[in-house]
């Protein structure tokens, strides 16, 4: 088991399968930046850019284009794309699960779909994602060395690698979305099964081809998700209904995500992992407050209680794609608003508090700074998508 377990850390395998999907470390052109050697300079690798291809014989472009990595100390590390096809599906996949696509998902799903199936998945996602940063910075793995793998993305670089939220996250959303939807929504469950694995298994392999994680973080990525759904289920139902528990529910929303986020894990150097981390948990408190307003006072349309009401899929009108778009663009305009402006203002406090240079962006990263902005910020983007979107809508007369 110790064998098998080493052979799936291995950053060996990454390369292999990156090679197998045409993307290659481009040959080492040129001497060494300031002495240094290529596996150090490699290993310092924190960004990708596109460069144009390079033209062959004859004036045309080849098949394989030449990129760059753009890296600081003045290192580039170069890779060459054989294989298209893998490349774009890849990239598409893992934008599949970055944070901007579930706040603009989720979102989406509460304005024009069904809120009852957005405030689930918003919970779930919210617990998944949490568990998974937390034990990124307990466990402390590092991602896949480079030498031999190729890295695609710049931001994620100063993070620990076990396990892959992005694969937590995919699995969480595809599986909760079919659990939630089979006995709600009329349509053939194979389908939607084979809709969550492809989803799910292509946002894993998508964590493989950037060289981001090795396969084993993906693995317990997958698992842990799989464990925690199965550990939760019982209790979806009574979850659903905590917004009407108790008029102290929405203290203790504020409260324990808050503390959670204060105390997150110490890392050895800065990562983004807890601005991550507190900008999730807050949202997740936003839009849990933003449900208890809306059932304590009546604002707006409560999501359907969580019994089972089969429904038809209505089939996708005109008319329905447009009202769809300009309830999101108004929804996500406000939001945009609404973020701009709380963010400003409680950087401005906390910088008048702790007596901070103005734009001082280091500043941001200290933790009496960096979870209270943060924090605020979030769960105000959670309370005007729940509450102050759908009041908005009604009063433009967007049903």
């Amino acid at each position: 088991m110790a064998e098998l377990l080493r052979s799936l850390q291995d950053s060996q395998l990454v390369a292999r399968f990156q090679r197998r999907c045409g993307l290659f470390p481009a040959p080492d052109e040129g001497p060494r930046e300031n002495g240094a050697d290529p596996t150090e300079r490699a290993a310092r690798v924190l960004g990708v850019e596109h460069l144009p291809a390079v033209n062959c014989k004859g004036g045309g472009v080849p098949a394989n284009g030449l990129r760059r990595a753009a890296a600081p100390e003045a290192y580039v590390q170069k890779y060459v794309v054989k294989n298209y096809f893998y490349y774009y599906l890849f990239q598409i996949s893992a934008a599949l699960g970055q944070e901007v696509f579930y706040i603009t998902f989720l979102p989406f799903t509460h304005w024009n779909i069904d809120p009852y199936l957005s405030r689930r998945l918003i919970i779930i996602w919210v617990l998944v994602m949490y568990i998974g940063q937390v034990a990124k910075d307990i466990l402390k793995w590092p991602r896949p060395s480079s030498p031999p793998v190729v890295k695609l993305e710049k931001r994620l670089i100063a993070e620990y690698g076990m396990p892959s939220t992005h694969a937590m996250a995919a699995t969480a959303i595809a599986f909760t979305l079919l659990i939630s939807t089979m006995d709600r929504y009329q349509y053939p469950f194979v389908l939607g099964l084979v809709m969550a694995v492809v989803f799910s298994t292509l946002v894993c392999l998508s964590r493989l081809y950037t060289g981001m994680h090795t396969v084993l973080d993906v693995l317990g990525g997958v698992l842990i998700t799989a464990l925690l759904i199965v550990l939760t289920y019982p209790a979806w139902t009574f979850i659903d209904r905590l917004d009407s528990a108790s008029p102290l529910f929405p203290v203790c929303v504020i409260v324990v995500p808050f503390f959670l986020c204060y105390n997150y894990p110490v890392s050895d150097y800065y990562s983004p992992t807890r601005a991550d981390t507190t900008t999730i948990l807050a949202a997740g408190a936003g839009v849990t407050i933003g449900f208890w307003i809306n059932h304590s006072f009546q604002l707006v349309s409560q999501p359907a209680e969580p019994l089972p009401v089969i429904q038809n899929i209505p089939p996708l009108t005109t008319d329905m794609f447009v009202l769809g778009l300009t309830k999101f663009a108004v929804g996500i305009v406000l939001i945009l608003l609404v973020r701009q402006l709380v963010q400003n203002l409680s950087l401005q406090v906390l910088y008048s508090w702790f007596k901070v240079v103005t734009r001082n962006k280091e500043a941001r990263r200290r933790l009496e700074i960096e979870v209270p902005y943060k924090f605020v910020t979030y769960t105000s983007v959670g309370i005007c998508a729940t509450t102050f979107v759908p009041m908005l809508h009604r009063f433009l007369g967007l049903p």
